[in-house]
């Protein structure tokens, strides 16, 4: 690795920016163990891996234009109707699809938070305004205090459930309140939950059960995540408001789906096991995890619902940039969230869950430089 590596406030690494940190840093990213990444640390699907390799021929047809076995699929999947889902090029082309066919003048986000959402109501010429959560609250919802914010009337509100970079979530029943004041301000509401396969079971954070009472919401996921799929940019949106599908159904260049990822999805959500492990890996080094890390004198952790975990650094003369070049130092990568809005200080770090022996490793690395 490169001495005397130093950042500057314009330089920060996300989870996928391997090649510009074995540019940067001098590190082959073959030897990179990427913490700041989100994604599942068992890899793609061993079921949908092994039966499109044995049909690769997929790809001289082009696939149906409805996806209809793959919104069949995915249905099953997360408890949804098939006629609720449209499926689109990852979770962002979604985003901007609904944004554009909204035309929110005025949009309110919860954050800190995922940056795309503000990047495309943006350019769709909509204002926005930020709600932030507030870390002597350990960054959780307030429900009658955002609702409260609400009362300018925004055409639109976004909410990422769990939130990234926070691992905080907020549950279907205060959702419905959630639901129930933007239905009397008129406003819809975006939850992207890219990130709720991933949450505890027995506290199930998503709002699909909810698509049979209300009709001014939409749920956003994608495959890169917990399908550690990325490449594929599979993402899919579900609402009961069949004019608004229709309209970004309408909007939407037709195809915009490969035939690998419409036949890979077909797959990836009927593998069982694979699913099955998933959830109990993360589950048992969540917990791991945040019970040691309890134990630390010098940081201040909140309880997670995703993958990841934010950490608040106690210590005096120690940043996340401090931290984030530790760790870089050993081939491990985490997030250094001081891009975040809200998150400036320089005091807080991300990391995703790997396998027990990665997690082991990083925490070690941690206390280093923590104890």
């Amino acid at each position: 690795m490169k001495d005397n590596i130093k950042l500057t406030n314009q330089e920060h690494f996300h989870g996928s920016d391997l090649e510009k940190i074995e540019k940067y840093f001098g590190i082959p990213k073959e030897r990179i163990t990427s913490f700041g990444a989100n994604v599942n640390p068992l890899g793609i699907s061993p079921k949908m891996k092994k039966r499109l390799a044995e049909n690769i021929n997929v790809v001289a047809s082009y696939p149906d234009p409805d996806y209809t076995e793959l919104r069949k699929h995915i249905a099953q999947y997360t408890g949804c109707l098939p006629e609720q889902l449209l499926v689109g090029n990852g979770c962002t082309e979604l985003i901007s699809l609904f944004i554009q066919v909204l035309k929110p003048q005025n949009v309110l986000i919860v954050s800190p938070t995922y940056s795309e959402y503000e990047r495309e109501v943006r350019l769709a010429g909509g204002n926005v305004q930020y709600y932030a959560l507030q870390e002597d609250s350990d960054f959780q919802l307030k429900t009658a205090d955002f609702c409260s914010a609400l009362a300018y009337g925004p055409e639109l509100c976004i909410l990422c459930n769990p939130n990234n970079p926070t691992s905080t979530a907020t549950g279907p029943q205060e959702m419905r309140q959630i639901l129930d004041c933007c239905k009397q301000q008129g406003t819809f509401v975006m939850i992207d939950e890219t990130y709720a396969e991933f949450a505890p079971e027995e506290t199930s954070v998503s709002s699909v059960a909810l698509l049979k009472e209300y009709d001014n919401f939409v749920i956003l996921r994608g495959i890169s995540k917990f399908f550690a799929a990325p490449g594929l940019r599979l993402g899919y949106a579900m609402t009961s408001s069949q004019k608004l599908l229709s309209a970004v159904k309408e909007r939407q260049n037709p195809w915009t789906l490969n035939s690998l990822a419409d036949a890979a999805g077909t797959l990836m959500f009927t593998d069982n096991d694979y699913i099955e492990r998933t959830r109990q890996l993360i589950s048992s080094e969540r917990e791991r995890i945040y019970q040691k890390l309890l134990t630390w004198n010098h940081i201040k952790v909140y309880r997670p619902y995703a993958n990841f975990i934010l950490v608040r650094i106690l210590k005096k003369g120690i940043t996340s940039h401090d931290i984030f070049i530790h760790a870089m130092k050993k081939g491990l990568m985490l997030r250094d969230c001081s891009s975040f809005p809200g998150l400036e200080d320089g005091t807080f770090f991300r990391f995703c869950f790997m396998t027990p022996e990665k997690n082991t490793e990083l925490l070690e690395c941690l206390k280093e430089i923590l104890d």
